[in-house]
């Protein structure tokens, strides 16, 4: 839940107040009965820590690019024609 400022317009009495986004907005000071303002400040974000990376935000565990070498090897043992068959004699 959110927590709001509130400062009263008669008395300058300032407190913080924990509510829903559904509840109505504080019109009266607890202090002296005179009509509270909400009041706006900078927003409290602080980003921490060593700092974002590229596959922060994608889904998976992630793919490492297959090794040359063993790419090689598939793409050798994959690519060879089958062996030429001897003309059958009758």
């Amino acid at each position: 839940m959110p927590t709001y400022a509130y400062a009263c317009t008669a008395c300058d009495h300032r407190f913080d107040a924990v509510q829903k986004f559904s509840d109505d907005a504080l019109t009266l000071c607890p202090e002296c009965g005179g009509a509270l303002r909400k009041q706006y400040g900078s927003v409290g974000v602080t980003f921490n820590g060593s700092g974002f990376y590229r596959t922060d935000s994608r889904g998976g565990t992630g793919t490492k690019p297959a090794d040359s070498a063993s790419s090689k090897a598939d793409s050798s043992t994959s690519a060879s024609p089958a062996p030429a068959k001897a003309p059958a004699s009758s």
